[in-house]
């Protein structure tokens, strides 16, 4: 049986472009930080101001990785006055519920 036999195998296919994508998203989750902005996110919206208070990051570095968990649908986000609301997706939610289920 050759490689082209498996479509996630094969560059091709849908399966192969779904690996590639989840690829990118473990590799964007697997960072620390990240993890630790989506357990916050789990519990509901916050803003960047009320993450700092979780974590000993700078709010540009927070901001960056919003940004890129953003990028990757896993966060949206909503301005309210003068500040930004981020929450999980759909899809985040269910990424993080898998994430954090795991023993």
């Amino acid at each position: 049986m050759n490689k082209c036999s498996y479509n996630c195998c094969n560059p091709d296919s849908y399966e192969f472009q779904r690996v590639i994508s989840l690829s990118s998203l473990l590799k964007i989750v697997s960072e620390e930080s990240r993890l630790k902005i989506l357990c916050i996110l789990k519990e509901g919206e916050h803003c960047v101001c009320e993450i700092i208070n979780h974590l000993s990051l700078s709010q540009s570095l927070i901001s960056h990785h919003l940004r890129d968990l953003k990028d990757f649908n896993v966060v949206s986000d909503h301005k309210r006055g003068n500040r930004v609301y981020y929450s999980l997706t759909k899809q985040g939610r269910k990424f993080a519920d898998i994430l954090f289920s795991l023993d």
